[in-house]
């Protein structure tokens, strides 16, 4: 009775997604969470200039719709940042989506378990678990909400930007035996977008509060590498869409040109916007076009990929 009580809540998100066109929400996972114990703490949303999420404890998925007439097909998984400490859930979320939405995109904000919040049985896997997830749900719903299950992407700025590349070169395509049929669905990427990304742990560059956050503050050099994703790039990982200031502060744009390179090394598709300006955490830069420009230009890159595919 309860698995079938579950199902049910399930498809009436799922149906209110698709008759209203606007956000809903689902959690990624109906019943026990995985690699999940009690912390005995509460999620805390802070809503200042921007919104800010700590210790996340019931991950999900925020489902916004465009329009079904100007529709493209094509939908992005957003993963805010903020470090692995907290998230930047407007800024680099529901705002993203909601311009998405006015180029025809779907968007989908993840609100993923940080591995800060003390909540997990191995603090490391906690991301990329919801992240994997939340690509096999979007996949799983992609008929019901107009979305084509091949031009699914996933998006990231800063520490969410290491999580969308650590999903582009960390995935499956899908446990065909799974009794869960959304684990059946593949969790590749068909694209990734990286926003001022943290890519290496291994390089100079090293952005140290994202790998202490992730990784603890002696980590074992086998995960240093294993999260470090310009070296783990892979024949069939998707093409990229990469935007980093010049003058970054934070998260060197060392970062990006090493993916750059480890993508055109594997002749994977990638286009790269060096902006002279704008520092970290800029989001849509509304009060900057210049930075700001790369909206468009991403615009146009998604419909030069909708056109490839």
């Amino acid at each position: 009775m309860k698995t079938y009580r579950g199902f049910l809540i399930l498809m009436l998100f799922a149906l209110r997604c698709t008759s209203y066109s606007q956000d809903c929400v689902l959690p990624l996972y109906e019943g026990t969470i995985p690699n999940m114990k009690s912390s005995g703490g509460e999620e805390i949303a802070e809503k200042a200039d921007i919104t800010r999420i700590r210790n996340v404890q019931s991950p999900n998925i925020a489902v916004y719709l465009p329009s079904k007439r100007f529709a493209t097909g094509q939908a992005v998984v957003i993963c805010p940042g903020g470090g692995y400490w907290i998230l930047a859930y407007d800024l680099e979320g529901t705002d993203i989506a909601r311009y998405l939405n006015s180029i025809g995109v779907a968007g989908i904000v993840l609100k993923y378990r940080l591995p800060t919040s003390g909540n997990w049985s191995e603090q490391y896997k906690v991301p990329l678990q919801d992240a994997q997830r939340a690509m096999r749900l979007v996949r799983h719903h992609a008929a019901q909400w107009n979305i084509d299950a091949k031009k699914i992407g996933i998006m990231g700025f800063s520490a969410g930007g290491h999580l969308a590349s650590t999903l582009g070169t960390h995935f499956d395509y899908g446990n065909s035996s799974a009794g869960d049929s959304i684990e059946q669905e593949s969790c590749r990427p068909d694209f990734m977008v990286l926003m001022y990304p943290v890519i290496s742990f291994v390089d100079s560059s090293v952005h140290r509060g994202s790998e202490e956050a992730l990784l603890g503050k002696n980590p074992e050099p086998s995960l240093l590498t294993y999260f470090s994703n310009e070296l783990q790039v892979r024949d069939d990982t998707p093409p990229a869409f990469i935007v980093h200031a010049n003058d970054d502060p934070a998260v060197p744009a060392e970062n990006s040109l090493l993916m750059v390179k480890a993508l055109r090394a594997k002749k994977i598709a990638v286009e790269l916007h060096l902006v002279s300006e704008g520092e970290h955490g800029f989001g849509l830069a509304v009060h900057n076009p210049h930075v700001g420009a790369w909206a468009n230009d991403l615009k146009l890159w998604l419909g030069w990929l909708n056109g490839r595919n």
